[in-house]
Parts: C-alpha cells; structure tokens; sequence
C-alpha cells in the first residue's frame, strides 16, 4: 500500500512539472510577410491606373446617377394643356414627370425628372360635386387660432387658378429636400400664353387618357408573357 502511493505520487508530480514547462514555454508564431512601402505604392498606382482607364467604378458595377445627369440645364421641358381635363389624372401626370418615375435610370434619391409647363389652368375640372364642396384651407402668417381662412374650390378657381394646380401637384412629391427643389420644375399658366417657348417643351396632354392596361409597359409584359408561354 505504502509503495503504491509512493508510485502514485511521483506520477502526480512528474505530471505537474511538464504542464508547468509548457505553460512556461513561449508561444511560436508563424513568421510574418513584410511587405516594403515601394511595392504597395506600386500596387496601389497601377489599380489607380486601371480605374482611371476605364473611367468606371470597378468596384460597383450596377447603374447610380451622378450629377451631370441631374443639371438643370439636360432636363427636357414638357406640356399640358388642362383645358377639360380632370385635376387629379393631370396632376399625378405632371408630377410623375417632375418626379423622374417616367425614366428606366429613375433613383428616389435623386432628381431625375424635368420640368412641367401647364396652360389652362383656369379651365380644368373635377369630378362629381367638388365644384361647390371641396374646400382649401389657407392657414396666415399669424399662425393664431382662427387665423385660417377656408375657401370653396370655385372661389379660389376664380381669384387664382394656378394655386390649385400647385397645391395638387406638391401633395404628390416627396416631403423633404428633394420635394421642395422639384416642386419649382412646375410652370403653371391661367391662359394658353407661357414664356418657355425657346425650351420647345413635348405636349404630353394626350397621356392623361392612357389608362395603365394599355400603357407602353403593359403592352410590354403582355408581349413578354406570350413569348414565355410559346417557349
């Protein structure tokens, strides 16, 4: 009994001494690659060399607008004459083109649309009996209780047709930075005279009409769908 515990003792410390000399051995690293200054100046100045070659962004390749695309001075001008039609149809038009939603490169976060030029504005209409119950609600400076002032749609039609048109095309753009620049691509006239003439602006008044089952992507899909079915 007495040799055995010896026996197990001396294992028990010899045990103990090895796992004090690899605790105390330093850790081996693997050995490291230095690369010199030069030769990443190097690398770094032939990737500059080929970005600036193909004049693209390597690095993203899907499509972003910059702000060349975005000037004022390459948006198209276009026209609607709002003689008979009605408010709501013409203003998401309008506002579809200010908006830029018209164009396959459309980005939300960019102003991609053109500039809207409306004529007639005191003869457009509204449906059903908006004429006599639809009110606006111009709040003052005062900004007071009771300070607003309430008026009919065919008072305000009378004493300032463009408003109308204005106030329906804002409410259909953003709430933000990008709406309060875009909002001033509208050009609103109460008769057929506008100043814009040298801009040669594209009629658009017949799109009103288009209904979205036979728009040009309509057409598109239904083209597209037949082809995959024949296949």
């Amino acid at each position: 009994m007495a040799l055995a515990a010896k026996g197990t003792l001396r294992a028990f410390a010899a045990d103990t001494r090895a796992s004090a000399r690899v605790a105390a051995a330093p850790l081996r690293s693997a050995p490291t690659r230095v690369v010199s200054a030069s030769r990443a100046s190097t690398v770094e100045c032939k990737a500059v060399a080929q970005l600036a070659s193909t004049k693209k962004d390597i690095w993203n390749k899907s499509y972003y607008p910059t702000s060349a695309d975005t000037a004022n001075s390459t948006k198209r001008w276009y026209i609607i004459d709002a003689e008979g039609q009605t408010l709501g149809r013409l203003a998401c038009l309008a506002a579809t083109y200010i908006r830029g939603k018209h164009l396959p490169t459309y980005s939300p976060s960019m102003d991609m649309g053109a500039f809207v030029v409306v004529i007639n504005a005191d003869k457009v209409q509204v449906s059903g009996n908006k004429f006599n119950d639809k009110v606006y609600f111009n709040q003052r400076e005062t900004g007071r209780p009771g300070s607003h002032r309430l008026e009919k749609f065919k008072d305000l039609q009378a004493r300032l047709p463009e408003r109308i048109l204005e106030r329906a095309v804002k409410g259909m753009l953003p709430k933000g930075a990008i709406g309060r620049n875009i909002r001033l691509h509208l050009k609103v006239y109460k008769g057929t005279a506008h100043t814009h003439e040298a801009q040669q602006p594209t009629d658009i008044t017949s799109e009103i009409a288009i209904k979205p089952s036979a728009s040009a992507g309509a057409k598109l899909f239904a083209e597209l769908k037949a082809k995959h079915a024949s296949a």
